[in-house]
């Protein structure tokens, strides 16, 4: 990982796009002039460059940049956040256990049937990389069924690797991770809550959304 200027450069080889994506540190002064100087920087080092960069008006010339350069707009992904307030508002219907390591049973749900096990173990090993989380886990009829991770920094509670088994979807089990995930937040004198959702995923933005969460901005990932 290096900054340069007003970016982030991590550089991963895995499928996890957030880990092999410039991103700027700050959205008031883009630049076209720095894309083909970060093209270099990732192509240099041995890796594709990609770029996840604000879906805003205001970065115009940055797109035409990345467009002129033959990048291609994939993906975008809503940036959402939420008072903790917000996430006790809908009663959970099934309880949650946290813990600070994920568990086998845990990593098992995490990259188990109905998902990518490879872009599972991806994610699993940058979440599990990181320092100070939570590892929710919901378990019902013996089996562990949903599961999520929590990181507490700098007053937010980011809502991470949310992902409920195939057969246990609509039934609320999300709803339990996200009350836990608030009260321990709020333990900690924290109040406000952040997720990463892509636009497409309409399900989990109309949950999201009941708990209160809106868009603060949305990128797009260009490659």
């Amino acid at each position: 990982m290096k900054a340069w200027r007003d970016w982030l450069l991590p550089m991963d080889h895995g499928t996890v796009g957030r880990a092999r994506s410039a991103v700027p540190l700050r959205h008031d002064r883009p630049d076209p002039d720095d894309i083909a100087k970060i093209d270099g920087f990732y192509t240099k080092a041995g890796f594709e460059p990609w770029f996840r960069v604000p879906d805003d008006p205001s970065w115009q010339a940055v797109h035409q940049a990345l467009d002129d350069r033959g990048f291609l707009r994939s993906k975008p992904t809503h940036v959402m956040t939420a008072p903790l307030a917000g996430l006790l508002s809908v009663p959970a219907v099934a309880s949650c256990d946290l813990s600070a390591e994920p568990d086998e049973d845990w990593m098992a749900t995490y990259v188990g049937p109905g998902f990518d096990a490879e872009d599972g173990a991806h994610r699993a090993r940058l979440m599990t990389r990181a320092k100070g989380c939570l590892y929710a886990s919901v378990r019902m009829v013996g089996e562990t069924q949903a599961v999520g991770m929590a990181s507490l920094s700098e007053g937010w509670l980011g809502i991470h690797g949310m992902r409920t088994v195939p057969k246990a979807r609509g039934r609320g089990l999300a709803s339990g991770i996200l009350r836990a995930m608030a009260l321990k937040a709020l333990e900690r004198r924290m109040h406000k809550a952040f997720l990463q959702v892509e636009a497409s995923n309409q399900g989990a933005i109309a949950l999201y959304t009941r708990f209160g969460f809106r868009p603060a901005w949305t990128y797009a990932y260009w490659r």
